[in-house]
C-alpha cells in the first residue's frame, strides 16, 4: 500500500498532541511526556536524550512544512530541556550530550545563525574533553571514563563534521573503523571497555542506531573512501538487520524504541547524498519505504485525528516508540 503524503504530518500531529507538555508547568516551554498515560510527579526519569530526538523531529517537520509552527515549538522544547535539566545543558553521559549538541546545532542552522550559540559551544567542548588517546582514541561514553563506544563517537563525529572540524571527525571515524567495525558482518559493534590493558576489550553487541550515526558521519565528512564505505554499510544493514520482508526491526519501549528511527534518519541522509551509488540508494530507500509502510498500516486510532504507531505495547505507550515512528515517516518522505 503506498504511504500517503500526509503520513509524516499525521505522525507529527499525533505525537505533539498526545505527548507534548509544558516543562515543569512553565509557560513558553515544552517537554515530551515519557509515556502515555504520562507518569505523575518528578520522581520518574525524564530521558534527556529522548527529548533531543523530539527536538530533531520538530526540525524535520519544519523542513517539510516551513509555514507551520514547528520551529517555534522547537525553541520552546530547547528551553524546556534546559529548565528540566536544572538550568544547564551538561549531564554525565557524553552520548546524551552528543545528541543534544547535534539537534541544537541544526536549530542554529535553521535560524540562520553565523556562529553557534553558547549552548552548542558548551556541549561541543564537553565532547572534545572526552576525546582522548586512551583506548586508541574515540570518545568516552560517560564521566566514569572507562568505556568508549560507537553511540558517542559516531554522533560526535557528525557534530564535528557539521561544525567544519573535518580532521577531528575523520579521526573519530578512523577509530571506529579500526576498533569496532566487524568485517564479517560489515556492521559496527558497540564499543571498547577498559580492562587494564592498553587496547581494552571489544563489546561485540550490535545496535541498529549505531549503524545510522556512522552513516551520517561518513557522508558528512565525504570523500571517495568514506562514501564507498557508507554504501557498503547500507548493504550490510539490509543484509544483517532487516527481516524477510525488508523492514527494519522496531523497538517498542525504553531506549530501544528510538533505534530504528535514528537509523532511518541517517539512511535518508545517506541515500540523498551524491556519490553514494545507485545500488546503495535504492537499497536504503527500499528499507525506509517498507518500514514506514509497516508503521503506517499498523497505526491505531487514539482519538479524533491522532494515532499511536506500532509495535503494540501493553500498558503505557512509550514516547520513544512514537518518536521512532515520526522520525521514520519523515525520513521516508524526505528522500522520495
Amino acid at each position: 500500500m503506498p504511504i500517503p503524503d500526509e503520513a509524516a504530518a499525521s505522525a507529527a500531529h499525533s505525537v505533539r498532541h498526545l505527548f507534548s507538555r509544558r516543562s515543569l508547568h512553565v509557560p513558553g516551554t515544552r517537554l515530551g511526556a515519557i509515556a502515555l498515560p504520562a507518569p505523575i510527579g518528578r520522581r520518574h526519569h525524564w530521558h534527556y536524550w529522548w527529548q533531543a530526538h523530539f527536538l530533531d523531529c520538530l526540525l524535520d517537520e519544519h523542513l517539510r512544512d516551513p509555514a507551520g509552527n514547528a520551529l517555534s515549538e522547537a525553541r520552546k522544547l530547547a528551553r524546556g530541556i534546559w529548565l528540566r535539566n536544572g538550568g544547564r545543558w551538561l549531564n554525565s553521559y557524553y552520548d546524551d550530550m552528543a545528541w543534544l549538541a547535534l539537534t541544537l546545532q541544526r536549530l542554529d542552522a535553521m535560524e540562520g545563525r553565523r556562529r553557534p550559540r553558547r549552548r552548542v559551544r558548551v556541549l561541543g567542548d564537553a565532547l572534545r574533553s572526552a576525546h582522548t588517546d586512551e583506548l586508541g582514541g574515540g570518545i568516552f561514553w560517560n564521566t566514569t571514563r572507562d568505556y568508549k563506544n560507537t553511540a558517542t563517537t559516531a554522533p560526535a563525529a557528525l557534530f564535528f563534521a557539521r561544525a567544519g572540524d573535518f580532521g577531528r571527525a575523520q579521526e573519530l571515524l578512523d577509530w571506529l573503523r579500526t576498533r569496532v567495525h566487524d568485517p564479517a558482518t560489515g556492521l559496527y559493534l558497540d564499543g571498547v571497555k577498559a580492562d587494564g590493558s592498553a587496547g581494552g576489550v571489544v563489546d561485540r553487541r550490535v545496535y541498529t542506531y549505531n549503524q545510522g550515526t556512522v552513516l551520517g558521519a561518513l557522508v558528512a565528512v565525504g570523500g571517495r573512501e568514506n562514501l564507498e564505505h557508507a554504501a557498503d554499510l547500507v548493504d550490510a544493514v539490509s543484509r544483517s538487520t532487516a527481516d524477510d520482508d525488508g523492514a527494519l526491526p522496531l523497538g517498542s519501549s525504553g531506549d530501544g524504541g528510538l533505534f530504528a528511527g535514528i537509523l532511518g534518519r541517517y539512511l535518508a541522509l545517506a541515500v540523498s547524498t551524491p556519490g553514494i551509488g545507485a545500488r546503495a540508494a535504492a537499497t536504503g530507500r527500499s528499507l525506509l519505504a517498507t518500514t514506514a509502510e509497516r508503521l503506517w498500516t499498523g497505526r491505531m486510532q487514539a482519538g479524533p485525528g491522532v494515532f499511536l504507531f506500532p509495535p503494540r505495547q501493553e500498558g503505557p505507550v512509550s514516547l520513544s516508540s512514537q518518536l521512532q515512528a515520526w522520525t521514520m515517516l519523515e525520513a521516508e518522505q524526505a528522500c522520495r
